[in-house]
This record gives structure tokens, C-alpha cells and sequence, in this order.
């Protein structure tokens, strides 16, 4: 009798510890902006902009002042928390360029953990088509309300391959989307992994009446831009709100940050050099902020230099998960930090805007493109980039140039490799703890330094490389 009862008894205690294990794993909640510099919140010192969500995130939670975009543009930034790999590894070169079906996603592997998963808002790694190897389903989310790049109000979207007309503003609708799926889901035995990607504030800005109106003695264009960020700013707020009332913000990661540095003209830098598309602190640096109470009970500010490519690592060590064969990581777990350890970053940082060209993704004519299709009782195939994003370079990319504009952060100091079009090569060194705005450019007066930096940094573009080739 004993012999029969205690495996059931076994079965059953591990069956309550694996359900325990499930219910102490954190919900996760990956939130993004769209082309939001740095300067452009107010908790950043933004004199006009009105912001009241993401400053009290910002009040609560552990705020970023030194958090790097892994690129200078979307698309590449956005590969980069889904991998934890710089971009070009895997292809994402430029805006547009499809992740590779080969790589392993957050999604795929936090659904090893038991969690459920979900995509909302703008995608722009591949077609959001229903045959498409690159959507959103194929990179391991089991639902998905997506658009093949930004989108405005009033936007058609992609459940799951079905084109769908939405109705409002568009970070709302994307908010909504989002809160409808974690209310299905949280009373449910398993955590929640939800990325809700906002399309705002991208040009064209067409900020609603409601947003616009608080700054009716701004420009008309800087009317729209701003009322686009605090459109988005709401649709934040409704959601952290949202997850309080579902009585799960405890146990949430609720973790904001933008994809690249401002907007030429109507952005905010905070006054750091260059804009979107530059390697220099204007084009990288963004908002960021981590909010989960359960574990992060007192507000924190940290000036640690870290990046889109931590994530991933960060939130498998917090899940207890692994990929079964993990290609090379850019990023390291920022669980140490999290947790309040004071420490420097133990790796450095690489940048590489590759001198190539985007791919264009019309959202809205390519949405309107696949509704009047699947009206018809037809359907769409995906672009030829996106069917093609899984093959490998032929021939194989080079190791003797790096095209484009490189840099590699070692603590303080930020060494740019500048790359011409005719393949001269120029060098710039700058301490970022004395000159954060890259003025003074001392690469002429620390050679032994540049030295060290410009070794490191070829090394990891060979490594880059290496992966770009499909290596790994």
C-alpha cells in the first residue's frame, strides 16, 4: 500500500511546487515608444511637455539616465530585446530589414517557462501577413494585434494574420488591446509576457483634439508632436493603472523604454549630440524605466550605462529560463542592479549602424492592401524580404571592412570607428563622464588608450560578422 501511495504522493507534491514555481514568476510587460529622444519626457526636464504617467513610473520605479538603444533607428533596436543580440547578427542592418526566422526570441523561450505570450502595436521586423515566417506568431507570440511598421489613428492592424479596422487613438487602441488580453489571462495558472509597442510619436504626428488642445500655443507642428507623446503618455497610464486593478502590478515587470534617440527638429536629446540615425549619445540614449513593487519596493535612480540587448538576458535569469542552445549575447542580466547592487558594467558596450539602406514597409497602404483582399475572400503573401529573411548571405560578408559607424563604450569613455563610403577610417575618443555631449574629442592625445578600445571593438565586429554570416 505504502509502495502505491508514495509516488502519487511525489506526483502531487511536485505538480503544487511547479504551480507555486509558475505563481511566483513575475508577469512581464515590455512597453515602447516610437522615435522618443531622451529630453522628450518631462521627468527629463522637457519645459513643455506634459507627461504625468511616465514621470510618476519614473518616481516609483528604477529610472535609467544612461540607457542606450542598441541602434540608432527601430527595427534594429527592436531585434535587439528580442534576442539580446546586437542587430546585425541576425540581419536587422537597417529599418525594415526582417529579423532571421533562425534566431531565438524572449517569446520562444519564456513559452519554455510556461508563460503566455502576446504582441501588441507596431512590429517592423517582417510581414504581419498570415504566411509570413517572420510575424509575430512565427517568433513565438501565441497572440498578436500588429502593423507591419508605425501606424496612426484609426489604424487597420494584423490578429493574427487577419486584417482588422481599428478605431482611436492609436496608442490607446494598442493599450486597449493589450489590457483586454492580460485581463483573459490573469486569472490563469501560467505568467504573462506582453510587448506592447506603441507607433507614436513617428511622423506623420496627428495627435487627437483631446491631446493637441494642451498645446494650442505651440506651432501646429509641435501642437501634433507633442500631443502624440502625451496621447501615449495616457495610454501608458491606462495601462499600469490596469494592471493595479487587476490586482497583478505587484508581481509585474513593467519595463518602458523608446527605440532610438529624437526626432530632428521637434525632439528632445536633452542636449546630447546628434539625432536619430547617429551613433552619438543623441541618436541612442532614451527614456527607460523598470517598475515591479514585489521587488523594487523604493524608488531608484541609476546612471549605469545599459542597453535594449539587456533585456533579454535580464528577464530569463528573473523566469528561470534558457534557450537550449543560446547563439552569442551582446547584453548581460541586469538582475544585480535591479536588485541594488552598486557595481560598474562588467562588459562593454558595441554600437554599428551599418551603411546600408532600409527597407520601405508602408503600414497603412499594405494594411488597407490585405483588408480589401481578405474582404474579397482572398489573401495577401508576404513581401520578398520577409520570405527571404531566413537565407544567408551569399557571398558571405567581409572581414577586412566594417561599413558605417561604429562604437564601443568601456566605462566612461566611447570610442567611434567612422567608416567612409570610400572606406577611409576615422577615430574619435571622448569621456563621457566629463564631456557627455562628445565635444572634445581627445583620440589624438590618448593613442594607448585608442589602442586598447580599437582592438576590442574590431574583435567584436569580427564577431558580429561571424554571426551576420549565420556562424551561430
Amino acid at each position: 500500500m505504502l509502495r502505491t501511495v508514495m509516488p502519487l504522493l511525489l506526483g502531487m507534491f511536485f505538480l503544487v511546487a511547479a504551480n507555486a514555481e509558475a505563481a511566483d514568476r513575475p508577469n512581464i510587460v515590455l512597453v515602447m515608444a516610437d522615435d522618443q529622444g531622451w529630453g522628450d519626457v518631462a521627468y527629463n526636464g522637457h519645459p513643455i511637455l506634459k507627461t504625468p504617467n511616465l514621470d510618476a513610473a519614473a518616481a516609483a520605479g528604477l529610472r535609467f539616465d544612461r540607457f542606450y538603444a542598441a541602434a540608432p533607428v527601430c527595427s534594429p533596436t527592436r531585434a535587439s530585446v528580442l534576442t539580446g543580440r546586437h542587430p546585425n547578427r541576425m540581419g536587422v542592418l537597417q529599418w525594415g530589414h526582417p529579423i532571421r526566422p533562425q534566431e531565438v526570441t524572449l517569446a520562444e523561450v519564456l513559452k519554455t517557462a510556461g508563460y503566455a505570450t502576446s504582441h501588441f502595436g507596431k512590429w517592423h521586423l517582417g510581414s504581419v501577413r498570415r504566411n509570413s515566417p517572420v510575424n509575430p506568431g512565427r517568433n513565438g507570440f501565441d497572440e498578436w494585434l500588429s502593423a507591419p511598421n508605425f501606424f496612426d489613428n484609426d489604424a487597420i492592424l494584423s490578429r493574427r494574420g487577419q486584417a482588422v479596422q481599428t478605431q482611436g487613438e492609436s496608442s490607446i487602441v494598442t493599450a486597449d488591446a493589450a489590457l483586454e488580453w492580460i485581463k483573459a489571462q490573469s486569472g490563469a495558472d501560467k505568467p504573462l509576457f506582453c510587448v506592447v509597442w506603441f507607433g507614436s510619436p513617428h511622423k506623420p504626428h496627428q495627435a487627437v483634439e483631446q491631446d493637441r488642445k494642451i498645446y494650442a500655443d505651440q506651432p501646429k507642428k509641435l501642437q501634433h508632436f507633442y500631443g502624440e507623446i502625451t496621447g501615449m503618455d495616457r495610454a501608458f497610464g491606462k495601462l499600469r493603472d490596469g494592471l493595479g486593478e487587476l490586482g497583478i502590478r505587484d508581481n509585474t515587470i513593467l519595463w518602458y523604454c523608446s527605440d532610438n534617440g529624437a526626432l530632428p527638429r521637434v525632439g528632445s536629446t536633452g542636449g546630447h549630440r546628434g539625432i536619430k540615425g547617429d551613433v552619438y549619445e543623441g541618436g541612442l540614449l532614451v527614456p527607460a524605466i523598470l517598475e515591479w513593487p514585489a521587488r523594487l519596493s523604493k524608488p531608484r535612480i541609476t546612471d549605469t550605462r545599459c542597453t535594449t540587448c539587456d533585456i533579454y538576458p535580464t528577464l530569463l535569469e528573473i523566469a528561470g529560463a534558457a534557450a537550449p542552445k543560446q547563439p552569442p549575447l551582446d547584453g548581460i542580466s541586469l538582475v544585480p542592479l535591479i536588485d541594488g547592487e552598486a557595481s560598474p558594467r562588467r562588459r562593454p558596450i558595441g554600437f554599428w549602424d551599418y551603411d546600408t539602406g532600409g527597407v520601405v514597409t508602408p503600414s497603412e497602404s499594405w494594411m488597407s492592401d490585405l483588408l480589401k483582399a481578405q474582404q474579397a475572400g482572398g489573401d495577401l503573401e508576404p513581401n520578398e524580404s520577409s520570405k527571404n529573411a531566413g537565407v544567408l548571405p551569399k557571398p558571405a560578408y567581409p572581414h577586412d571592412t566594417f561599413p558605417g559607424h561604429s562604437a564601443w563604450i568601456e566605462g566612461d569613455w566611447k570610442l567611434h570607428r567612422i567608416a567612409s563610403k570610400k572606406g577611409a577610417v576615422k577615430w574619435e575618443l571622448y569621456n563621457l563622464a566629463m564631456d557627455a555631449k562628445e565635444q572634445n574629442d581627445l583620440a589624438n592625445t590618448q593613442s594607448q588608450r585608442v589602442a586598447s578600445m580599437r582592438k576590442e571593438l574590431e574583435s567584436w565586429l569580427n564577431s558580429v560578422v561571424d554571426s551576420l554570416n549565420g556562424e551561430d
